[in-house]
């Protein structure tokens, strides 16, 4: 097996975060074991997906809120926040709020674009103001000023008995280095880069200057760090859906084998009008799955990972998968666990 240019030197996992909808506590509360198992296992950090008007996470800065005083150590993200849904300066006070209630831990992920089904959702999002919305790359920048404590009004003082301020409180020291944009084109990326955040590359790209994935993936990164003011230092995290199976039942196995099979046709050729490409999903060992993590042209260059879970599967997998990128994967790729406090 080929050696890395650099051992892994951040291992992440990323979930949806599933529940019933007649039992919603019960899937909030497995996403919470989860990210909990993950801080006893020697993960760096858990990050969150976003899910509205679906039965998965639609808050995950209230869920990382909860998770912030059930975990030490672990950094816990969103991987991403469609910023089309929100209002930049009130994300930006939850966002500071929570990072405080951490102990700066929190790296909150964004990305743009309009809502999903925007047509049908206008009304109810943005009843007033739905024309005018501008759903780009401003909306991010009115963030990032809000995070890093650039002002947010023209007044600021003492009015009667109570104190004002001219930028958003509570200011959380550290968290504008810590904001992620997840892109998946060339053209976020360089934004990203210029803007200094940091990227996440996930297992969907834009086909646009060819049509393998990880070369398509690898270009993106190059383009990311070209820009940003840190060059080659500047932090990228891969996504990608790695299902081990080291320690599964052979029903699991069998079950996993199915998933990543149903999954296999939308990688071969760019997808809809986006020309979006999709990664394989990993399954197999950890010794074969690292064989071709290793062989990945954009892997080779990155030192941080945050491993997606399948959308679908139950907690007794989750436990599985997880346990196994840690002790048997991330060790293969030459991770160490970080040390429990």
């Amino acid at each position: 097996m080929p050696l890395p240019s650099q051992p892994l030197r951040k291992l992440g996992f990323l979930t949806i975060g599933l529940f019933d909808e007649a039992d919603p506590r019960t899937g909030h509360e497995s996403t919470l074991e989860i990210i909990e198992l993950g801080e006893r296992l020697g993960f760096d950090s858990a990050w969150l997906r976003h899910r509205h008007l679906q039965y998965g996470i639609s808050s995950p800065v209230a869920v990382l809120a909860a998770a912030s005083q059930r975990t030490t150590r672990i950094e816990l993200g969103t991987a991403v926040i469609p910023l089309g849904w929100e209002n930049p300066l009130r994300l930006a006070e939850d966002l500071a709020t929570v990072d405080l209630l951490s102990g700066g831990r929190l790296n909150p992920g964004v990305s743009v674009g309009p809502p999903m089904h925007y047509d049908q959702v206008r009304g109810a999002l943005y009843p007033d103001t739905a024309d005018a919305e501008d759903f780009g790359y401003d909306r991010v920048s009115r963030l990032l000023d809000f995070v890093r404590g650039k002002p947010a009004t023209d007044f600021s003082g003492v009015e009667g008995f109570e104190v004002f301020s001219d930028r958003v409180q509570p200011h959380a020291a550290g968290l504008g280095r810590r904001l992620w944009y997840g892109g998946g084109s060339l053209r976020s990326a360089r934004w990203a880069g210029e803007n200094a955040m940091n990227f996440l590359s996930s297992s969907v790209v834009k086909a646009e200057e060819a049509e393998d994935f990880a070369e398509i993936q690898l270009s993106h990164v190059r383009a990311f760090r070209a820009a940003h003011p840190d060059g080659d230092r500047a932090r990228v995290s891969q996504g990608l859906v790695v299902i081990p199976t080291d320690s599964a039942t052979p029903q699991q196995r069998a079950k996993y084998a199915a998933y990543a099979e149903k999954r296999t046709p939308r990688t071969a050729v760019p997808q809809g009008p986006a020309r979006m490409m999709f990664a394989p999903d990993l399954v197999g060992t950890s010794a074969e799955i690292a064989e071709r993590l290793y062989a990945h042209a954009a892997f080779r260059e990155i030192d941080e990972v945050a491993f997606a879970l399948p959308f679908t599967f139950e907690h007794a997998d989750y436990v599985q998968i997880l346990t196994d990128i840690a002790t048997v994967l991330g060790p293969a790729l030459g991770w160490r666990p970080a040390a429990q406090g």
